[in-house]
């Protein structure tokens, strides 16, 4: 939208100046502040308006004991992180690029799901909120016009091939089939990986904003024809835009984890969580980074894991791996201070973050 009208100036009014927001790291860059100001200016007031409506959280009963006080903290807090998103996307991002359009489609169709599922437990006291069934119905509904719209926009082979980080020139073909399938189930996963990682105070935001940016710069290299033909990775035009979306992603994480830090006075809810895995998930089909998707939050990978692996063992030989399901619950029942489980799930977060960027280079 901006973006238009300093064209506009420069172009038509011969204002030579505001050609400086053609570029897409500056864009970027105040993307992720406007995201952070409109988080830090609204929290409050949203916060406010949840609490006013006694939209709290219900807390497990057979869960750690400490969490017993969190019941009633205001919960569907991720509807501020989504609209600081999409406000800030609109306002820096070129809306003429289809990909982009693509992510906020499946970033605010996800978000509408969880927003019902989160509406019906904490407004009409509903614990199982959205069936699991129409849950997933719906995000696969998303995820498959969002995957169908991206394989009819390939024009590349490389824009459809599983690439291997640390290799060169090894990558696997996967046809317009195989791509779609892959696509749908890196989508799909990560917002349900990262769903089950809220379930801390700033545990799943914080690596949110991490594999955020790091994304923000494989998209910036992706759309970039020198940089991409350099560091030997596929060369995706339009795909740089996408480093705007993200910019604002990790903006409003920040802005949202002002509030959602421990003691947090604000939950995301399945309204938060379940868009930005799935924004996460379409911005790493697109750049076709799916395994470094997949290394960078490996976080999410082995809260997921834990999740697995806990019912299958309990349904087979009646016997549970971990104390409880997800795994950060596993170590707070071990002793682990809440904040001590926050704090070294980032430190993971933020070395695996750093050895997916490696993949850039080390090949």
């Amino acid at each position: 939208m901006l973006l238009a009208l300093f064209q506009w100036l420069a172009q038509d009014m011969h204002v030579r100046a505001f050609n400086v927001f053609s570029y897409i790291t500056l864009r970027a860059v105040l993307a992720a502040l406007t995201a952070l100001a409109i988080s830090l200016v609204v929290g409050p007031g949203m916060i406010r308006r949840l609490t006013a409506y006694k939209i709290g959280q219900a807390v497990r009963d057979d869960g750690p004991q400490s969490h017993l006080i969190k019941a009633g903290t205001p919960t569907m807090g991720g509807a501020l992180i989504l609209v600081a998103i999409l406000i800030a996307t609109l306002l820096w991002v070129d809306l003429k690029n289809l990909y982009v359009w693509v992510v906020m489609l499946v970033t605010a169709g996800f978000g509408a799901v969880g927003w019902v599922d989160d509406y019906r437990k904490v407004v009409h006291r509903n614990p199982k909120g959205l069936s699991a069934k129409a849950k997933y119905f719906w995000q696969s509904v998303i995820a498959l016009v969002a995957v169908a719209f991206i394989a009819y926009s390939t024009k590349l082979p490389a824009q459809t091939e599983l690439i291997v980080p640390f290799f060169k020139t090894v990558s696997i073909p996967l046809g317009a089939i195989g791509f779609m399938v892959l696509a749908y189930f890196v989508i799909v996963g990560t917002s349900n990986a990262v769903n089950l990682t809220d379930g801390l105070d700033g545990l799943a935001i914080m690596p949110t904003v991490m594999v955020g940016s790091a994304l923000a710069i494989f998209a910036y290299v992706a759309g970039n024809a020198v940089f991409s033909k350099y560091l030997q990775l596929p060369y995706i035009p339009g795909a740089g835009e996408l480093a705007v979306f993200c910019a604002a992603m990790a903006g409003a994480g920040l802005g949202f984890l002002w509030f959602n830090a421990y003691p947090a006075e604000v939950f995301m809810g399945d309204v938060g969580a379940l868009a930005l895995g799935g924004a996460l998930g379409a911005v790493a089909v697109i750049v076709r980074q799916e395994i470094v998707l997949f290394i960078m939050g490996g976080v999410f990978v082995v809260e997921t894991l834990s999740v697995i692996l806990q019912v299958a063992s309990f349904k087979l030989t009646g016997k549970r791996i971990f104390r409880m399901a997800p795994l950060h619950h596993h170590y707070e029942l071990k002793g682990w201070k809440e904040n001590q489980v926050v704090v070294r799930f980032w430190i993971i977060t933020m070395i695996l973050v750093l050895f997916g960027l490696s993949t850039l280079k080390l090949r």
